[in-house]
Protein backbone atom coordinates (compact mmCIF):
# COMPACT_ATOMS: atom_id res chain seq x y z
CA UNK A 1 0.00 0.00 0.00
CA UNK A 2 1.77 3.11 -1.27
CA UNK A 3 0.48 6.12 0.61
CA UNK A 4 0.37 9.88 0.23
CA UNK A 5 -0.54 11.76 3.41
CA UNK A 6 -2.63 14.92 3.31
CA UNK A 7 -2.25 16.89 6.54
CA UNK A 8 0.31 17.55 9.26
CA UNK A 9 -1.77 17.78 12.43
CA UNK A 10 -1.84 15.72 15.60
CA UNK A 11 -3.56 12.71 14.02
CA UNK A 12 -0.81 12.49 11.38
CA UNK A 13 1.81 12.49 14.14
CA UNK A 14 -0.18 9.68 15.80
CA UNK A 15 -0.25 7.71 12.57
CA UNK A 16 3.47 8.16 11.98
CA UNK A 17 4.24 6.97 15.52
CA UNK A 18 3.23 3.38 14.72
CA UNK A 19 2.91 3.02 10.95
CA UNK A 20 6.39 1.46 10.64
CA UNK A 21 4.97 -1.53 12.56
CA UNK A 22 2.34 -2.17 9.88
CA UNK A 23 3.69 -4.54 7.26
CA UNK A 24 3.00 -3.51 3.67
CA UNK A 25 2.85 0.28 4.08
CA UNK A 26 5.17 2.50 2.02
CA UNK A 27 4.98 6.25 2.61
CA UNK A 28 5.57 8.01 -0.70
CA UNK A 29 4.62 11.63 0.02
CA UNK A 30 3.19 14.12 2.49
CA UNK A 31 1.32 17.32 1.66
CA UNK A 32 0.29 20.30 3.79
CA UNK A 33 -0.22 24.05 3.56
CA UNK A 34 2.71 26.31 2.57
CA UNK A 35 2.95 27.59 6.15
CA UNK A 36 3.54 23.98 7.25
CA UNK A 37 6.32 23.28 4.75
CA UNK A 38 9.08 23.20 7.37
CA UNK A 39 6.97 20.88 9.52
CA UNK A 40 6.39 18.34 6.75
CA UNK A 41 10.03 18.45 5.69
CA UNK A 42 11.01 17.49 9.24
CA UNK A 43 8.38 14.72 9.28
CA UNK A 44 9.55 13.45 5.90
CA UNK A 45 13.15 13.26 7.08
CA UNK A 46 12.24 11.56 10.36
CA UNK A 47 9.95 8.98 8.73
CA UNK A 48 11.76 8.39 5.44
CA UNK A 49 9.04 9.91 3.24
CA UNK A 50 10.51 10.57 -0.20
CA UNK A 51 8.39 13.55 -1.32
CA UNK A 52 6.90 16.67 0.26
CA UNK A 53 4.24 18.88 -1.34
CA UNK A 54 2.54 22.18 -0.59
CA UNK A 55 0.07 21.69 -3.47
CA UNK A 56 -2.40 18.81 -3.20
CA UNK A 57 -2.86 18.60 -6.98
CA UNK A 58 0.88 18.01 -7.34
CA UNK A 59 0.83 15.07 -4.94
CA UNK A 60 -2.15 13.60 -6.78
CA UNK A 61 -0.07 13.57 -9.98
CA UNK A 62 2.46 11.18 -8.45
CA UNK A 63 1.74 7.83 -10.09
CA UNK A 64 3.62 5.95 -7.37
CA UNK A 65 0.94 6.90 -4.85
CA UNK A 66 -2.04 4.55 -4.89
CA UNK A 67 -3.76 5.61 -1.65
CA UNK A 68 -4.40 9.05 -0.18
CA UNK A 69 -4.74 9.26 3.61
CA UNK A 70 -6.80 12.39 4.36
CA UNK A 71 -6.25 14.00 7.76
CA UNK A 72 -7.35 17.63 7.43
CA UNK A 73 -10.14 19.69 9.00
CA UNK A 74 -13.58 18.03 8.92
CA UNK A 75 -15.17 20.41 6.42
CA UNK A 76 -12.53 19.51 3.81
CA UNK A 77 -13.03 15.74 3.93
CA UNK A 78 -15.58 15.58 1.12
CA UNK A 79 -13.72 17.90 -1.25
CA UNK A 80 -10.29 16.32 -0.69
CA UNK A 81 -11.68 12.78 -0.92
CA UNK A 82 -13.48 13.52 -4.19
CA UNK A 83 -10.34 15.08 -5.66
CA UNK A 84 -8.36 11.97 -4.79
CA UNK A 85 -11.00 9.66 -6.27
CA UNK A 86 -11.09 11.72 -9.46
CA UNK A 87 -7.30 11.34 -9.64
CA UNK A 88 -7.98 7.58 -9.48
CA UNK A 89 -6.54 7.08 -6.01
CA UNK A 90 -8.01 4.91 -3.28
CA UNK A 91 -8.95 6.93 -0.19
CA UNK A 92 -8.60 6.48 3.55
CA UNK A 93 -10.31 9.45 5.21
CA UNK A 94 -10.18 10.36 8.90
CA UNK A 95 -13.34 10.49 10.97
CA UNK A 96 -15.89 12.01 10.71
CA UNK A 97 -16.01 10.79 7.13
CA UNK A 98 -17.94 13.84 5.89
CA UNK A 99 -20.00 16.71 7.28
CA UNK A 100 -23.35 15.37 5.99
CA UNK A 101 -24.66 11.98 4.93
CA UNK A 102 -25.37 13.17 1.38
CA UNK A 103 -21.65 13.92 0.88
CA UNK A 104 -20.71 10.39 1.90
CA UNK A 105 -23.36 8.91 -0.36
CA UNK A 106 -21.91 10.86 -3.29
CA UNK A 107 -18.35 9.73 -2.53
CA UNK A 108 -19.47 6.12 -2.17
CA UNK A 109 -21.37 6.18 -5.46
CA UNK A 110 -18.40 7.67 -7.32
CA UNK A 111 -15.92 5.21 -5.78
CA UNK A 112 -18.11 2.25 -6.72
CA UNK A 113 -18.53 3.53 -10.27
CA UNK A 114 -14.75 3.88 -10.69
CA UNK A 115 -13.87 0.64 -8.85
CA UNK A 116 -11.99 2.54 -6.15
CA UNK A 117 -11.73 1.74 -2.45
CA UNK A 118 -13.05 4.30 0.02
CA UNK A 119 -12.48 3.72 3.74
CA UNK A 120 -13.04 5.66 6.95
CA UNK A 121 -10.16 5.81 9.42
CA UNK A 122 -12.21 5.08 12.54
CA UNK A 123 -10.36 2.97 15.09
CA UNK A 124 -13.52 1.95 16.98
CA UNK A 125 -14.76 -0.30 14.18
CA UNK A 126 -11.50 -2.30 14.04
CA UNK A 127 -10.41 -2.63 17.67
CA UNK A 128 -10.08 -6.30 18.76
CA UNK A 129 -11.65 -5.42 22.11
CA UNK A 130 -14.75 -4.00 20.40
CA UNK A 131 -15.03 -7.16 18.30
CA UNK A 132 -14.65 -9.22 21.49
CA UNK A 133 -17.43 -7.21 23.17
CA UNK A 134 -19.71 -8.01 20.24
CA UNK A 135 -18.85 -11.68 20.63
CA UNK A 136 -19.72 -11.53 24.34
CA UNK A 137 -23.01 -9.63 24.07
CA UNK A 138 -25.05 -12.75 24.73
CA UNK A 139 -23.34 -12.97 28.16
CA UNK A 140 -25.27 -9.91 29.39
CA UNK A 141 -28.61 -11.38 28.30
CA UNK A 142 -31.21 -9.05 26.81
CA UNK A 143 -29.67 -5.60 26.46
CA UNK A 144 -31.70 -2.91 28.20
CA UNK A 145 -29.54 0.22 28.47
CA UNK A 146 -26.29 1.41 26.86
CA UNK A 147 -24.56 4.52 28.14
CA UNK A 148 -21.34 6.07 26.83
CA UNK A 149 -19.63 9.20 28.13
CA UNK A 150 -16.63 10.66 26.30
CA UNK A 151 -16.11 14.05 27.96
CA UNK A 152 -12.76 15.76 27.67
CA UNK A 153 -12.26 19.43 28.54
CA UNK A 154 -10.58 21.10 25.59
CA UNK A 155 -7.86 23.70 26.08
CA UNK A 156 -9.26 25.28 22.91
CA UNK A 157 -12.49 25.98 24.80
CA UNK A 158 -10.69 28.66 26.83
CA UNK A 159 -9.72 30.42 23.60
CA UNK A 160 -13.26 29.92 22.28
CA UNK A 161 -14.76 31.68 25.29
CA UNK A 162 -12.39 34.59 24.66
CA UNK A 163 -13.53 34.88 21.05
CA UNK A 164 -10.78 32.93 19.28
CA UNK A 165 -12.64 30.28 17.27
CA UNK A 166 -10.39 27.37 16.30
CA UNK A 167 -11.53 24.55 13.96
CA UNK A 168 -12.63 22.27 16.81
CA UNK A 169 -15.28 24.86 17.78
CA UNK A 170 -16.05 26.31 14.35
CA UNK A 171 -19.38 25.39 12.74
CA UNK A 172 -17.95 26.68 9.44
CA UNK A 173 -15.37 23.89 9.66
CA UNK A 174 -17.77 21.17 10.85
CA UNK A 175 -16.43 21.16 14.39
CA UNK A 176 -18.17 20.54 17.69
CA UNK A 177 -18.39 17.91 20.39
CA UNK A 178 -20.50 15.49 18.35
CA UNK A 179 -18.15 15.37 15.38
CA UNK A 180 -14.99 15.28 17.50
CA UNK A 181 -15.83 12.96 20.42
CA UNK A 182 -19.39 11.64 20.32
CA UNK A 183 -18.79 10.26 16.82
CA UNK A 184 -16.71 7.53 18.51
CA UNK A 185 -19.62 6.62 20.77
CA UNK A 186 -21.84 6.51 17.69
CA UNK A 187 -19.45 4.14 15.93
CA UNK A 188 -19.27 1.95 19.04
CA UNK A 189 -23.06 1.52 18.99
CA UNK A 190 -23.07 0.90 15.24
CA UNK A 191 -20.32 -1.72 15.57
CA UNK A 192 -22.34 -3.60 18.17
CA UNK A 193 -25.96 -3.01 17.20
CA UNK A 194 -26.22 -1.40 13.77
CA UNK A 195 -28.85 1.20 12.92
CA UNK A 196 -31.23 2.65 15.54
CA UNK A 197 -34.91 3.41 14.98
CA UNK A 198 -34.79 7.00 16.27
CA UNK A 199 -32.13 9.65 16.92
CA UNK A 200 -32.34 12.79 19.03
CA UNK A 201 -29.68 15.26 20.21
CA UNK A 202 -29.89 17.72 23.06
CA UNK A 203 -26.88 20.04 22.85
CA UNK A 204 -25.32 22.94 24.70
CA UNK A 205 -24.80 25.41 21.87
CA UNK A 206 -22.54 28.45 21.93
CA UNK A 207 -21.84 30.62 18.88
CA UNK A 208 -23.61 28.13 16.63
CA UNK A 209 -21.66 25.03 17.68
CA UNK A 210 -22.32 22.22 20.14
CA UNK A 211 -19.73 22.38 22.91
CA UNK A 212 -21.34 19.37 24.60
CA UNK A 213 -24.47 17.29 24.23
CA UNK A 214 -26.45 14.11 24.77
CA UNK A 215 -27.59 11.82 21.94
CA UNK A 216 -30.41 9.40 22.65
CA UNK A 217 -30.88 6.38 20.39
CA UNK A 218 -33.93 4.15 20.32
CA UNK A 219 -33.16 0.57 19.30
CA UNK A 220 -36.66 -0.64 20.05
CA UNK A 221 -35.97 -3.26 22.70
CA UNK A 222 -33.29 -1.10 24.38
CA UNK A 223 -32.20 2.54 24.61
CA UNK A 224 -28.80 4.24 24.43
CA UNK A 225 -27.49 7.53 25.76
CA UNK A 226 -24.27 8.98 24.31
CA UNK A 227 -22.56 11.93 25.98
CA UNK A 228 -19.82 13.96 24.31
CA UNK A 229 -18.35 17.11 25.85
CA UNK A 230 -15.52 19.51 25.17
CA UNK A 231 -16.61 22.20 27.65
CA UNK A 232 -16.50 20.01 30.77
CA UNK A 233 -15.04 16.70 31.91
CA UNK A 234 -16.00 13.58 33.81
CA UNK A 235 -14.67 10.03 34.16
CA UNK A 236 -14.84 8.36 30.75
CA UNK A 237 -17.10 5.33 30.98
CA UNK A 238 -19.24 3.10 28.79
CA UNK A 239 -21.58 0.34 29.90
CA UNK A 240 -23.76 -2.20 28.10
CA UNK A 241 -26.40 -3.34 30.60
CA UNK A 242 -28.42 -6.50 30.19
CA UNK A 243 -30.69 -8.59 32.39
CA UNK A 244 -27.86 -11.08 33.09
CA UNK A 245 -24.87 -8.78 33.43
CA UNK A 246 -22.97 -5.71 32.27
CA UNK A 247 -19.99 -4.94 30.04
CA UNK A 248 -18.00 -2.04 31.49
CA UNK A 249 -15.32 0.15 29.87
CA UNK A 250 -13.41 2.97 31.54
CA UNK A 251 -11.53 3.98 28.39
CA UNK A 252 -12.79 6.00 25.39
CA UNK A 253 -14.68 4.30 22.56
CA UNK A 254 -11.80 5.09 20.17
CA UNK A 255 -9.38 3.11 22.34
CA UNK A 256 -11.13 0.43 24.48
CA UNK A 257 -7.77 -0.73 25.83
CA UNK A 258 -9.53 -3.15 28.21
CA UNK A 259 -13.00 -4.00 29.53
CA UNK A 260 -14.83 -6.06 32.12
CA UNK A 261 -17.76 -8.44 32.00
CA UNK A 262 -19.72 -8.23 35.26
CA UNK A 263 -22.22 -11.04 35.74
CA UNK A 264 -25.28 -10.76 37.97
CA UNK A 265 -23.92 -13.62 40.12
CA UNK A 266 -20.93 -11.33 40.99
CA UNK A 267 -18.39 -13.08 38.75
CA UNK A 268 -16.00 -10.61 37.09
CA UNK A 269 -14.04 -11.29 33.89
CA UNK A 270 -11.24 -9.05 32.58
CA UNK A 271 -10.45 -8.77 28.87
CA UNK A 272 -7.78 -7.19 26.71
CA UNK A 273 -7.16 -8.42 23.17
CA UNK A 274 -5.00 -5.51 21.99
CA UNK A 275 -1.53 -6.22 23.38
CA UNK A 276 -0.68 -2.57 24.02
CA UNK A 277 -0.77 -1.61 20.35
CA UNK A 278 -1.61 1.95 19.30
CA UNK A 279 -5.37 2.31 18.86
CA UNK A 280 -4.96 3.10 15.13
CA UNK A 281 -2.70 0.14 14.41
CA UNK A 282 -5.52 -2.35 13.85
CA UNK A 283 -7.41 -0.28 11.27
CA UNK A 284 -4.27 0.23 9.17
CA UNK A 285 -3.46 -3.48 9.25
CA UNK A 286 -6.94 -4.07 7.86
CA UNK A 287 -6.60 -1.26 5.29
CA UNK A 288 -3.46 -2.90 3.88
CA UNK A 289 -5.34 -6.20 3.46
CA UNK A 290 -8.35 -4.56 1.84
CA UNK A 291 -6.35 -2.45 -0.58
CA UNK A 292 -3.71 -5.03 -1.52
CA UNK A 293 -6.37 -7.69 -2.14
CA UNK A 294 -8.79 -5.19 -3.74
CA UNK A 295 -11.40 -6.55 -1.34
CA UNK A 296 -14.38 -4.48 -2.49
CA UNK A 297 -16.86 -6.54 -0.46
CA UNK A 298 -15.01 -5.96 2.81
CA UNK A 299 -14.69 -2.25 1.97
CA UNK A 300 -18.41 -2.03 1.26
CA UNK A 301 -19.24 -3.84 4.50
CA UNK A 302 -17.28 -1.18 6.39
CA UNK A 303 -18.86 1.55 4.28
CA UNK A 304 -22.29 0.40 5.41
CA UNK A 305 -21.24 1.03 9.01
CA UNK A 306 -19.89 4.47 8.07
CA UNK A 307 -23.14 5.33 6.28
CA UNK A 308 -25.16 4.41 9.37
CA UNK A 309 -22.87 6.42 11.63
CA UNK A 310 -23.00 9.47 9.36
CA UNK A 311 -26.79 9.19 9.13
CA UNK A 312 -26.97 9.23 12.94
CA UNK A 313 -24.59 12.20 13.15
CA UNK A 314 -26.52 14.17 10.53
CA UNK A 315 -29.92 13.50 12.12
CA UNK A 316 -28.54 14.33 15.57
CA UNK A 317 -27.06 17.66 14.50
CA UNK A 318 -30.17 18.67 12.63
CA UNK A 319 -32.39 17.83 15.61
CA UNK A 320 -30.30 20.25 17.72
CA UNK A 321 -30.20 22.87 14.94
CA UNK A 322 -26.41 22.72 14.58
CA UNK A 323 -26.01 23.77 10.96
CA UNK A 324 -22.99 23.20 8.72
CA UNK A 325 -22.53 24.57 5.20
CA UNK A 326 -23.05 21.03 3.90
CA UNK A 327 -26.63 21.20 5.24
CA UNK A 328 -27.33 24.23 3.08
CA UNK A 329 -25.46 23.44 -0.14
Amino acid sequence: MKVGILGAGMIVHDMLSFIHEVEGVELIGICALPVEQEKIEILAKEHHIANTYIEYDEMLKNDDIEVIYIAVNNHLHYEMSMKALKAHKHVICEKPFTSHIKELEELNAYAKKENLLLLEAISTQYLPNVLKIKELLNEVGDVKIVSANYSQYSSRYNAFKEGQILPAFDYKKSGGALMDLNIYNIHFLVALFGEPKDVYYQANIEKGIDTSGIITLNYGNFKAVLVGAKDCKAPIMTSVQGDQGCILLDTPANNVSNFQLLKNDKRVFQYNEQDGKHRMYFEFVEFVKIIDKKDYQRAQDMMEKSLIAMTIATKARQSANVIFSADIN
